[in-house]
């Protein structure tokens, strides 16, 4: 069984954010390919070397993807594996004439927690020059060992959209721990943001706008 936990709707303050051009909301993704990359990443969940993103062939979303992404508590750890956490900052360069907001993050990995013990995911991000958006948590309790998923997202009127014609950083501050509780003490729990396939990726979906 898939564990989904759809969170509320995510905060946002303008405050700092330049006026857009009169721009205009659309549904429609430009055509010219987007690029996202990598600028830097720093944590203990994603070690240089361990997280990848890719834009969507559509221009709907991108998606990052961790390999080394994994917290653990109980028998055999060390006492700071049960929290880790990643910062990646990405370059978005998209088409003249758009720009962009971030209206719904999806995270997706695996967990083990033995009966008594808990795990936690935490997620905010924002575009250079704007504040972040609210830190959201998401919870999961013992027993349980299957995929889960946490869904973040914001309404049209509290979207923070990148100014048209710059050029800005997207920030991504993400965390999971666990806590052994009062599971076994012979026993390891665990709560990963990745799969062994690779499968499994974190999504961030566009909403697009024209700089008019």
């Amino acid at each position: 069984m898939l564990h989904t936990l759809v969170i509320g709707t995510l905060a946002a303050s303008l405050l700092g954010l330049p006026v857009l051009d009169d721009p205009v909301p659309t549904t429609n993704p430009p055509a010219e390919r987007i690029t996202v990359e990598i600028v830097t990443v720093n944590g203990s969940g994603c070690r240089q070397g361990t997280a990848a993103v890719a834009a969507a062939p559509d221009n709907t979303a991108f998606t990052v993807t961790y390999s080394d992404y994994l917290a653990q508590a109980g028998a055999g750890t060390a006492p700071t594996d049960f929290r880790k956490n990643c910062q990646l900052v990405l370059e978005v360069k998209v088409p003249g004439g758009f720009t962009y907001a971030i209206g719904q993050a999806d995270y997706r990995g695996f967990a083990h927690l033995e009966r008594g013990a808990s795990g936690m995911q935490r997620a905010s991000y924002y575009i250079q020059g704007t504040s972040a958006t609210d830190a959201r948590t998401h919870t999961f309790a013992g027993p349980v060992s299957d995929s889960w998923q946490a869904t973040d997202t914001t309404d049209v009127a509290s979207l923070v959209y990148a100014p048209c014609g710059e050029v800005r950083l997207f920030n991504i501050n993400t965390e999971l721990r666990v806590n052994r509780g009062s599971s076994q003490p012979t026993t390891t729990s665990f709560m990963m943001m990745d799969s062994t396939d690779g499968a499994v990726s974190t999504t961030y979906h566009f909403n697009w706008m024209r700089c008019e």
